[in-house]
């Protein structure tokens, strides 16, 4: 009822609205595209948009919210549709209104994980477009979701060196974000000390998604302390806040610690999503609690249960399972579960065969990782290691000819350091980097004394 009667009041405000002589009020077209964002209703949202860019009306920062809300709604067919209407419009609007309309095409450039085309975007922006955070968190927010982390932290240092703009908490969630992706912990150290002295009053106890977002960053650096004193600040923790403290613990073998969590979150009547769960039976299996991870999984698959497990949550156990040496019960598992087993399924089942030493089974589910996923890498991988340990080299041999046939390349390992606030990527295998004839010089003479010691 509550949802019919904000739809009916839309429509009539839209009629209202229509049926204004002078519209020329930006704070009534924010507020008309706000409720469409809001109800979901995107393409009503972004056609407003265009007429108001056609009636040469410059949105404001809350317009462009919600625009950009309205885009994160598009489906992938109303994707495509909304670039080419907004390069259209591209063409024809004048310059003030083309900031806003390439603000737009970064953001669904970005959707459509064409981050080339959100960077040329970006560029297009005038400088005076560029002092609105909106368009700077527009393309980092487009790098850290497309997996470019050292790309995200490059635009946030060009816009704190180069331009007049402050961050905000979208800013920083992002940085965040992309500091826990590569392990910036000194970035994020920074980051954390900024939104203490330069953000708002009690911006971090009381808002959850920045305080989130600090958690997982400590949590991924490896700073568990510092993860649970944001954890503790929080003023109201919500279900999100105690997933990202479950999962933290969890990744860094604190299992015992994080279903205590888990335990306790449901003692303060918050009701775990399928994120908790998932967090709880991540932290079984990180700290070998079986018994425990058990328990939960068949929590999850009761009747009465109010959250169903879903493919990562069968992926999750059967990590579990396989772990800890329990093979066949995890290949049960398989059969039985109502969905189809993807790479990260086949991967954890592999691992553990691996592990366990159960190589015909390592061999069987190789070729069902490969079956699945035939262009990556892992699977092909972990298949000829099985053939090596065997001394099978002739099969070692066609499986890789099968590789290079189909153009599977095997993925270079890839790794970053901070040294004076700078960030170096490394990459198994490269020789771009700037100092590399000096490290390989340094490795030379590690490698003389160590011959030497030896002898």
């Amino acid at each position: 009822m509550v949802y019919a009667k904000v739809v009916k009041d839309l429509r009539s405000a839209r009629q209202v609205f229509d049926d204004m002589p002078d519209r020329n009020l930006v704070c009534c077209w924010t507020s008309l595209i706000s409720g469409y964002a809001k109800l979901g209703s995107s393409e009503d949202a972004l056609n407003l948009f265009t007429m108001m860019l056609d009636e040469n009306l410059l949105p404001e920062s809350d317009t462009m919210v919600s625009v950009l809300s309205a885009c994160s709604r598009l489906t992938p067919p109303h994707l495509e549709k909304w670039v080419k209407l907004m390069t259209h419009m591209l063409k024809e609007c004048n310059n003030l209104a083309s900031d806003y309309v390439n603000i737009v095409l970064v953001y669904l450039y970005g959707k459509c994980r064409k981050v080339e085309q959100s960077r040329a975007n970006f560029y297009e922006i005038s400088d005076k477009g560029k002092r609105s955070i909106l368009s700077w968190n527009t393309m980092i927010g487009t790098y850290v979701q497309n997996g470019c982390p050292l790309e995200a932290l490059t635009v946030f240092k060009s816009m704190m060196e180069n331009y007049d703009c402050c961050p905000n908490h979208v800013t920083m969630v992002s940085i965040l974000s992309a500091c826990a992706e590569i392990g910036d912990l000194d970035l994020g150290i920074w980051v954390h000390n900024y939104m203490r002295t330069s953000g708002k009053k009690h911006v971090l106890s009381s808002n959850v998604n920045l305080a989130t977002a600090l958690i997982d960053m400590y949590s991924k650096c490896g700073n568990l302390d510092v993860a649970r004193e944001v954890f503790a600040q929080i003023v109201e923790k919500d279900v999100v806040s105690f997933n990202a403290m479950i999962i933290g613990l969890a990744v860094n073998g604190k299992g015992d610690e994080a279903l205590t969590l888990f335990s306790e979150m449901q003692e303060l009547r918050l009701l775990p999503d399928s994120g908790t769960f998932l967090g709880a039976l991540s932290a079984c299996s990180h700290s070998g609690l079986l018994d425990k991870g058990r328990e939960i999984f068949d929590e999850m698959t009761r009747k009465d249960s109010l959250i169903s497990p879903k493919l990562e949550h069968y992926s999750c156990y059967i990590d579990l399972l396989a772990r800890s040496g329990y093979i066949e019960e995890a290949l049960g598992v398989v059969s039985c579960m109502p969905f189809e087993a993807n790479k990260f399924v086949w991967g954890a089942i592999l691992a553990g065969s691996v592990l366990h030493n159960r190589l015909e089974i390592a061999r069987n589910v190789s070729s069902m990782l490969v079956g699945v996923d035939p262009e990556n890498s892992g699977g092909y991988v972990m298949l000829s290691n099985s053939f090596a340990s065997d001394l099978e080299w002739r099969s070692v041999s066609k499986l890789r000819v099968v590789m290079r046939e189909k153009g599977v390349v095997k993925e270079r390992g890839r790794s970053w350091i901070t040294i004076g606030g700078v960030v170096h990527e490394f990459l198994a295998g490269s020789a771009l980097h700037d100092q590399n004839r000096s490290f390989y010089q340094v490795m030379e003479s590690l490698f003389r004394e160590m011959r030497v010691s030896s002898s």
